[in-house]
């Protein structure tokens, strides 16, 4: 790997102050935070009631379990106090843009010309539209479905999730806040809340292009080969965007710190994002929404599943990870209170790990399959650490 530079990687203008965990003294900043969520559902979803209205419903749900798991304090908002950190925040995402993200927008302007000029053309923009549509709902409801099952689970197992916990970090928030049951709805309502917001963008694109079924192969080429290029990126990409999330004040409050200030549980899980995070990641990060939206479809499902799966860091909880994933990924020690890593933190190249627990990742890029050589560089990360043992005994203990 190349050698990351710091000075691109760590750049942050005015204040670094690192945040892992939300204060009540934050309350002001985090209703602002949630108005935004609840405009952007509102404004992109219009008449879809069937988001719209459980959308708000759960933004306003999300501020009084903020006072009951933090409390209150009235204070300026850090927005007001220094709101010159909200321009270097999208100055910090277009410093981060990557050129596949270009080039998959440059593709669907090129299909959408093609449309306008050849309207005699069978382009079936119409029907293709809903087929668009129908994929986005059968998306969100597959995923929110499985979402529900291991929230059945985690209720059904309340005391088994408050035992694994009380053994963790988590001990000093859950002894002031004893019911567990309030805990794991809230990681529950933030995984649906972070879900919506971050369909947004794509729901948005689906109403306002055009596409054309005679352009179907020709754009699912152009979207490949953009996606393979993107992977190869998408690591050094993630760790500018994570360290901002955790670094810079503004962008833990109103962007990342929502995925943190919940149990450490799949329920969570939308592809590492906050409320807010996702819908600025997928307009000025991630070229997904400009992919042919049988690609988006499966990118999306796979994905947000996949994360699921992977940010279960309670064993004996639906879903199951396996213990070779903790083996290869340490992201779980950043659901523990580390700040690092602050890449995918995976490590493949390790001599006892088989070639076929390899399988499902030899098409990815070697940035992407040993992305904690980036921490390594950059903060001196150390794989072989105190935190990671105990976290496999933990997970020993009670994965059966």
């Amino acid at each position: 790997m190349k050698k990351a530079n710091p000075e691109f990687f760590h750049k942050i203008y005015g204040e670094k102050r690192a945040r892992t965990v939300f204060r009540k003294k934050d309350f002001i900043d985090y209703v602002l935070m949630i108005l935004v969520c609840a405009a952007i559902i509102f404004y992109s979803y219009k008449d879809t009631s069937v988001i719209t209205i459980p959308g708000i419903s759960i933004c306003g749900l999300m501020i009084l379990l903020f006072v009951i798991r933090h409390g209150v304090e009235f204070s300026v908002p850090l927005i007001v106090r220094r709101p010159q950190d909200l321009v270097f925040m999208f100055v910090y995402k277009v410093q981060n843009m990557k050129p596949a993200y270009f080039i998959a927008a440059a593709v669907l302007l090129v299909e959408n010309l093609f449309v306008y000029l050849t309207p005699e053309l069978p382009h079936y923009s119409e029907e293709f539209r809903t087929v668009a549509l129908y994929l986005f709902f059968i998306h969100l409801a597959v995923i929110t479905l499985y979402r529900t099952v291991s929230l059945y689970d985690h209720l059904r197992k309340r005391g088994h999730v408050q035992t694994v916990l009380m053994e963790t970090v988590w001990k000093r928030h859950l002894s002031k806040q004893s019911n567990i049951s309030i805990e794991i709805i809230h990681a529950y309502l933030t995984g649906l809340l972070t879900h919506i917001v971050l369909l947004a963008p794509w729901f948005i694109v689906i109403n306002v292009v055009n596409y054309s079924v005679l352009f179907i192969p020709l754009a699912l080429i152009a979207n490949i080969y953009t996606r393979f290029s993107f992977i190869k990126d998408l690591n050094s990409w993630f760790y500018r965007d994570h360290w901002l999330g955790h670094n810079s004040e503004l962008e833990f409050i109103y962007l990342h710190g929502t995925h943190h200030d919940v149990i450490p549980s799949g329920l969570i899980a939308v592809a590492g994002n906050g409320y807010l995070e996702g819908f600025m990641r997928q307009t000025l990060g991630f070229p997904n929404i400009y992919y042919n939206p049988f690609l988006v479809f499966y990118l999306y499902t796979t994905g947000v599943k996949q994360d699921i799966d992977s940010h279960q860091y309670i064993p004996g909880i639906y879903p199951h990870a396996t213990r070779r994933y903790h083996e290869i990924a340490q992201h779980s020690l950043h659901h523990f209170g580390k700040l690092e890593p602050y890449s995918f933190g995976m490590k493949l190249n390790q001599p006892h790990i088989p070639e076929k627990d390899k399988k499902g990742t030899r098409s990815f890029p070697d940035e992407l399959r040993n992305s904690i050589e980036l921490d390594e560089q950059l903060t001196n990360y150390q794989w072989d650490n105190e935190s990671n043992k105990k976290y496999l005994a933990l997970f020993d203990k009670y994965q059966k």
